[in-house]
């Protein structure tokens, strides 16, 4: 963790994982986006708590181990085992792993029970309708795809039992407001819009206990019920923060910054989550950013359809930094992730290339080079200031409030091209050439932490590269000394040429009037606009 976490706090959480059988390489999605961010804004100097976890009760579980011969715990923490060995293998940096059958959360649950029991938001009734046992959730008629489950599209089972329901339908209208008011709340606005229609459709109370099994956590006030899964596996992004009894950290780190979640469990932390806390008169979470699924042949990944891949075949075959580049820079995460192994073996390129280029500079040049003085002399020299510069600059940028991985690994990619070719040089700067190989090392480190602390050590440096600083970019290195641009007629190009880096719409626009080249191409036409876009283009619009 950085040491110079002076900018305030940082809270990611990812969704507690259903330890039901062994994770595959679309669970992995998830925490590698927040373990990448976790790790950039440490870098930046924040105090970030990351968590993630697993949700131990309900039905199938039961179930599951019942089959299996064992107790539902025994069951629970042989998967659990498996899971953090994974989760050690790609490095992920979570700073609080939380079981929903740990008694730091299960005691702080009841209490949570009893807050919204006192507040008049839970009572007890009879529960009569559907329910899908895979997605621990309840279902109208109304609601099926096909007569099936409309999340994971199994088949769902009568249900009738007593239980007691939180009056989720009382914060249909605030739920809208709060998507009005505040829409960066939900991201991206599909699931925004998709979240209002299903509260216009009308909010239904919600089952929060059950009876029929009781693998869960008692409800303190009739112990013949289990806490329901949702408002048990919800609770856990306050309860291991100390919520309601021990409140420093909450005081600390509540609301949450962002809540990175799978785009089928949206409903439930952008709906239910907050109806919670509003009934707790709490305050919401700062973001819930739901991201696209892993897709395989054009499907879902999911185990009840066996088209899942496992992640420590990956793993094996390319090691866990190119399992976690695939997973970044594959696409956006309000888009599906389509599985590739082309892109797999592109990614493994890649991390072996970079490899390289350290290597090769380490060894043929050593690592006691001193870059606290670098000065860009040569065409070459600023050229590869620039690209640097440029790549910093936008790699923190996309990644400040927002999860474009995919940008910021192609920028980095397009600055490892630069250095290569900046190699080849008879002559270069090698103060320059090492400063430049330190900062990709660094930036890269987020998406590739094994490869990059690997590096970082080969560089003649002690701490961990987690220890270091973000590196700042040069605002002045950012402007090129000529910059090629376009000249337009009427849209069509018809020339290209070199003007000052810095020149602004201004400059530009008065060169029409002064360059020969344009008054040959212009001849006697009438100029009735003049549309100037620095760095980039002029469209002249003649008649």
């Amino acid at each position: 963790m950085s040491a110079n976490n002076n900018k305030g706090t940082y809270y990611i959480t990812t969704p507690i994982y259903y330890p039901s059988s062994d994770l595959h390489i679309g669970h992995t999605y998830c925490t590698v986006m927040a373990d990448a961010m976790a790790r950039f804004k440490r870098l930046q100097g924040y105090d970030v708590r990351f968590q993630t976890g697993t949700d131990e009760h309900g039905q199938k579980i039961q179930k599951k181990a019942e089959a299996n011969g064992v107790t539902p715990q025994a069951y629970v923490d042989d998967v659990v085992s498996r899971i953090l060995k994974l989760w050690e293998t790609m490095e992920i940096s979570y700073d609080d792993f939380v079981r929903t059958t740990e008694p730091r959360h299960t005691k702080r649950v009841q209490e949570i029970f009893m807050k919204m029991y006192e507040k008049g938001d839970i009572y007890k009734s009879q529960y009569e309708g559907l329910y899908c046992t895979d997605c621990e959730a309840f279902w109208t008629e109304s609601q099926l795809v096909d007569g099936k489950c409309p999340d994971c599209g199994r088949a769902v089972e009568p249900a009738h039992e007593e239980a007691y329901f939180f009056k989720l339908s009382k914060y249909g209208d605030k739920l809208l407001k709060l998507y009005d008011e505040r829409p960066e709340f939900l991201e991206p606005e599909s699931r925004r819009n998709e979240m209002r229609a299903f509260i216009n459709q009308g909010l239904e109370d919600l089952c929060i206990s059950r009876t029929s099994f009781d693998w869960g956590i008692p409800v303190p006030i009739d112990e013949k019920h289990v806490i329901y899964v949702w408002l048990d596996a919800l609770s856990n992004y306050i309860t291991t923060l100390g919520y309601p009894d021990d409140k420093a950290e909450y005081n600390k780190y509540w609301p949450a910054d962002v809540h990175l979640v799978g785009k089928e469990i949206v409903r439930f932390h952008s709906i239910i989550w907050p109806a919670m806390l509003m009934s707790m008169d709490e305050p919401l979470p700062k973001q819930v950013l739901g991201h696209g699924w892993l897709l395989i042949d054009g499907g879902k990944m999911s185990k009840s359809k066996g088209n899942v891949v496992s992640p420590e075949e990956i793993i094996n075959k390319y090691g866990a930094d190119t399992a976690r580049l695939f997973i970044l820079f594959a696409a956006p995460p309000e888009k599906e992730l389509e599985w590739s192994d082309q892109g797999v073996e592109g990614s493994y390129r890649f991390i072996n290339r970079v490899y390289r280029l350290v290597s090769e500079f380490i060894e043929k040049y050593g690592t006691d080079i001193d870059t606290s003085k670098i000065e860009a002399v040569t065409d070459e020299d600023k050229q590869l200031n620039y690209v640097l510069n440029s790549t910093i600059s936008r790699v923190t940028e996309d990644t400040n409030g927002r999860f474009n991985f995919n940008t910021d690994i192609s920028a980095i990619m397009e600055l490892i091209n630069e250095l290569y070719k900046y190699k080849e040089l008879n002559r270069l700067n090698k103060e320059l050439y090492a400063f430049a190989i330190e900062k990709a090392v660094i930036i890269l480190s987020p998406f590739a932490p094994h490869l990059c602390e690997e590096l970082w050590e080969a560089l003649g440096h002690e701490g961990s590269i987690g220890d270091e600083p973000w590196p700042s970019f040069d605002e002045s290195a950012l402007i090129k000394s000529t910059v090629e641009i376009v000249i337009q007629v009427n849209g069509k190009l018809k020339t290209k040429m070199d003007i000052p880096g810095d020149f602004g719409r201004e400059e530009m626009e008065k060169l029409v009037s002064e360059s020969d080249e344009i008054k040959e191409i212009i001849a006697d036409k009438n100029i009735l606009k003049i549309i100037a876009v620095p760095g980039r283009l002029i469209n002249i619009v003649v008649k």
